[in-house]
């Protein structure tokens, strides 16, 4: 009794054997009979050596292993996964694709057809290695699609095949993702010599019968960028953002935020220096971008900085794919591109808004370029593009200079009018009086801030100038290695808040510097000033906290930013001082000026200016409703 159970068993076993050999057997002779005829791509030895003859740099196609599916069990089952896109899992076979010139080598993989690996040559990272936008799958590069048999699929888990060729001097990388050999979707990409720029389209042949128009295709793009800057805090914090040109404005998105948008001609992943763009012909709409802060903790050793992302659906033309795209892997130089024309990518230069940026573009950078033209030393270029700035603003240093002199000579006619009008009561009549003196004496408070207020503009340009010019970027001058960075002429055991585990020179003597210029400066901002009236904050006693309070924030916040913005202040500060003591010495004549003041007394009045009449009418109003509240306490 026990025999017959095991009997039963193996004839089962038997006979299902039997049936998948003959379902098998079937199932092959169906496919071959049935599925096109696959002419192999550059699947072997003697192929890559004929196709590598006619590349004249080391573009080519390696580790090609074949995955051809010979179980027949197994390419039913990639026919019941994919569909019409079985072949790429039948025929695929695992490897990648190198393209490359002088300045970009770019790698390709047959898996999703994506680059995954971006090498920009000519640069290195903080610590001398090769300098990688896109390795070790920090990159991924889809299309999502929907299947007229019901299936949805993704580019990147399917076999793309490689064929290179030549065009010109260009070099052309087509992958294929076959259907058939008339059916197909491709990524082509073409790489020309000297160009960061890759010209890149994806566009489909004969799969309107394949692919689905009810479903929506979604291209995913996402990178997590990695740190290739000294300072995380710089790096990360104040240059890295998420730049998106739509609508023929370009924006950009701060991290840890989401937006929805139209219209996208291009998007920037911006790491400080360098960039990976992606930019389309048709234009993206219902585009989804996202930006991530991947640094918790910026003083510690970090790989990835910021996480970018892009998710946006691709529209049918006829039924087919047909997209003109370029790729840009390179450094975020302000010169290479502006040279773009129509793109508007120089504006992820981040040169300032406003009245900065323009300062930034027709002033400064024509001025640095042109030194640059005949200089190697950036050092050097940095101290005379400053004398070259203090030159151009010793005008308004001579105006601010000359208004303190004057303010200077009637001080004492306003110490005077304090004293015979005193108290609180007074204070409209104090107020009135004073702008008489300044008036007559031809002298006005606005003439000593407006210079300052010229210089401020100037000051904030700079700000943006220095650190994101990528021509200063790992240039050594004296003791600092890196004008992009800070320098370190000694390293702390511990980590002072708001100053960093470090203390760096430029910045040290970039705060001397302004302590003796606000110290030169201290006699002339109190000239400025009217003596302290009653129930006012006396303005010297905080002048005179500022000459500390400020170098000292300069220390500290100077401390871990480019080495190049502090010495460009360390020189622009002894040129001031150097200006002052000129002007002081040598143009100013404080016995001209007073005769000059005690002419202009002599001159009758100028006729009122409607704006000057509302104000003394106001002041006139005050004083009479202060005079009344006055008699009605009394």
């Amino acid at each position: 009794m026990t025999l017959k159970p095991h009997m039963e068993q193996k004839k089962f076993d038997y006979n299902s054997f039997i049936g998948m050999i003959l379902l098998g057997a079937i199932m092959l002779w169906y496919f071959y009979n049935n599925a096109p005829e696959v002419e192999p791509e550059n699947t072997t030895t003697e192929q890559l050596t004929d196709l590598s003859k006619n590349v004249t740099t080391q573009n080519t196609i390696t580790n090609n292993i074949p995955t051809i599916i010979s179980d027949s069990l197994e390419q039913v089952a990639a026919i019941n996964k994919l569909g019409a896109f079985a072949l790429s899992a039948i025929n695929g076979s695992e490897g990648n694709s190198v393209i490359e010139n002088e300045l970009v080598k770019l790698t390709i993989d047959n898996k999703g057809g994506q680059i995954i690996e971006a090498l920009i040559k000519t640069y290195k990272t903080h610590d001398s290695l090769p300098l990688y936008m896109i390795k070790d799958n920090n990159s991924s590069f889809n299309i999502n699609f929907g299947t007229t048999d019901n299936r949805i699929l993704n580019t990147k888990d399917l076999f793309f095949a490689p064929s290179l060729t030549q065009n010109g001097n260009n070099t052309v990388l087509s992958m294929k993702l076959k259907v058939s050999d008339n059916q197909y979707l491709e990524y082509r990409y073409e790489i020309k010599p000297n160009d960061y720029m890759v010209d890149f389209s994806i566009r489909s042949q004969g799969l309107s019968s394949v692919i689905n128009s009810s479903n929506p295709i979604s291209l995913d793009w996402s990178l997590r960028g990695y740190r290739h800057e000294k300072s995380i805090r710089t790096e990360n914090t104040m240059y890295s953002y998420y730049y998106y040109k739509t609508e023929g404005e370009v924006d950009y998105l701060n991290a840890g935020n989401t937006e929805i948008v139209n219209d996208i001609d291009w998007v920037a992943y911006k790491q400080h220096f360098f960039t990976s763009n992606l930019l389309t012909g048709t234009p993206f709409n219902n585009a989804t971008v996202t930006s991530t802060d991947l640094v918790k903790d910026d003083k510690i050793d970090t790989v990835f900085t910021k996480k970018y992302e892009l998710k946006t659906p691709l529209a049918l033309t006829a039924g087919e794919l047909n997209y003109n795209m370029k790729w840009f892997y390179g450094p975020n130089d302000y010169n290479l591109l502006k040279t773009f024309k129509g793109t508007d990518l120089d504006e992820t230069a981040d040169l300032g808004w406003g009245i900065f940026g323009f300062l930034n573009r027709n002033l400064f950078y024509p001025v640095f370029n042109f030194l640059q033209g005949f200089m190697g030393n950036f050092g050097l270029i940095i101290i005379l593009m400053t004398i070259v700035v203090r030159v151009f603003m010793s005008p308004l240093v001579y105006k601010s200079y000359l208004s303190s002199a004057k303010m200077k000579v009637i001080r004492p006619e306003l110490t005077a009018l304090n004293e015979k009008y005193p108290g609180k009561e007074n204070a409209m009549k104090r107020q009135q009086e004073t702008m008489a003196i300044q008036r007559k004496a031809g002298v006005s408070m606005m003439s000593g801030c407006i210079p300052a207020v010229l210089q401020m503009p100037v000051f904030f340009a700079l700000f943006k100038f220095f650190p994101t010019n990528l021509a200063l970027r790992q240039e050594s001058f004296l003791w600092a290695p890196d004008l992009s960075s800070y320098d370190t002429v000694f390293k702390l055991p511990f980590s002072i808040p708001f100053y960093g585990d470090h203390v760096s020179l430029f910045p040290i003597l970039a705060s001397v510097a302004i302590f003796f210029y606000m110290k030169m400066n201290q006699s002339q901002q109190a000239n400025m000033q009217a003596p302290a009236q009653e129930g006012m904050p006396d303005m010297g006693k905080m002048m005179k906290y500022m000459i500390y309070f400020s170098p000292i924030m300069m220390l500290f916040f100077f401390n871990n930013y480019a080495s190049s913005l502090s010495l460009y202040y360390f020189i622009s500060n002894l040129l001031t001082i150097a200006i002052m003591l000129i002007i002081k010495h040598y143009v100013i004549d404080e016995d001209k000026i007073h005769a000059q003041i005690e002419e202009n007394k002599k001159k009758p009045e100028k006729t009122k200016s409607k704006f000057r009449q509302k104000i003394d009418s106001a002041m006139k109003q005050a004083q009479e409703q202060q005079a009344q509240q006055k008699k009605g306490k009394k």
